[in-house]
């Protein structure tokens, strides 16, 4: 698939809490087969600091908070999503991890419910794939504002095929977009260097030929 060209978002919104509340017992399943490499090499590429304060956006079911949760038991961890069904999940995980240091509840990466220059660090996986391509940079933005400068942001999602193999998730996609959670493949790179982030990596991965792009970028000032 070109890289130049990414398919239209064929949810909403508003449908996206629906869609995922509906998938939210069997997400972790899924996760583990074709998202859990890349979910791990986001953890070895955000080099936590103990004693950071990090955001997480799009929290899911708590598959990466509750790791924040051990990579940074000094610091404080803010976590968000806009699916209560998730947060549930993630809630309980994070109860489990016997870590109290950490707050979860329901947020909106269009409006962060937070003040500017506030945090080390920020993660978030698989959510722009959902996300129409004209709401990037605003998301970016926001990303951007409550980051403080030297801040880094790490993002996982769908990429673009390397592979022919790969290509399969994309014809998936265009026969039934609800089978695919409604994502669907994008590249962050140029969006991110066009908020005024410094791209400092970018990598792809393959897992059950599912391919994800995880890339990092640095607020400066």
């Amino acid at each position: 698939m070109n890289k130049s060209i990414t398919r239209e978002a064929k949810l909403s919104k508003a449908q996206i809490p629906a869609v995922y509340a509906s998938r939210v017992n069997n997400y972790d399943i899924w996760a583990k087969l074709t998202e859990s490499n890349a979910q791990k090499r986001c953890l070895e590429l955000a080099d936590i600091r103990d004693g950071e304060t990090i955001l997480e956006v799009a929290v899911g079911t708590g598959l990466i908070f509750t790791q924040l949760l051990q990579h940074n038991p000094s610091g404080w961890n803010e976590g968000i999503d806009l699916t209560e069904a998730m947060l549930a999940k993630a809630r309980t995980k994070a109860a489990q991890s016997g870590h109290n240091n950490y707050r979860l509840r329901i947020g909106d990466a269009y409006n962060l419910p937070f003040g500017a220059d506030k945090f080390d660090l920020l993660v978030n996986n698989y959510m722009f794939d959902l996300l129409p391509q004209e709401d990037f940079a605003h998301i970016l933005a926001e990303f951007k504002r409550v980051l403080r400068p030297g801040g880094r942001l790490v993002l996982v999602n769908m990429g673009q095929a390397r592979h022919w193999y790969n290509n399969l998730w994309d014809k998936l996609y265009g026969l039934s977009s609800t089978s695919m959670g409604g994502c669907r493949a994008v590249s962050l790179a140029d969006p991110m260097q066009a908020t005024g982030f410094k791209l400092s990596h970018n990598e792809f991965i393959s897992q059950m030929t599912f391919p994800s792009e995880i890339i990092i970028g640095l607020k400066l000032t």
